[in-house]
């Protein structure tokens, strides 16, 4: 088992989930980035924005396993069950 394949993908689902939320707020909001999740935070609405934006983890998932990185996906599903706890707390 290569430690670094996993890592990879780790930050691979960690960088597409903030993608997913950038590209939720700079769309479906009038808000810039910071504002933004500043915003939604004080709504309470946090953990739904980040739900939104592990949107794009299951794009990532699936074109990892296309490309056979089975390791790098296995990485992706730990950035989404770390999110998930996030989310739980947040």
């Amino acid at each position: 088992m290569n430690k670094k394949d996993i890592i990879i993908g780790f930050v691979i689902g960690l960088i597409a989930c903030i993608l997913g939320i950038f590209l939720f707020i700079t769309f479906f909001t009038d808000f810039d980035f910071l504002t933004g999740v500043q915003s939604m935070k004080s709504e309470g609405k946090l953990g739904k924005l980040i739900t939104l934006g592990a949107i794009l983890d299951l794009v990532s998932f699936g074109v990892l396993l296309k490309m056979n990185k089975e390791l790098m996906a296995r990485g992706v599903v730990l950035a989404v069950i770390c999110i998930a706890i996030f989310t739980i707390f947040a």
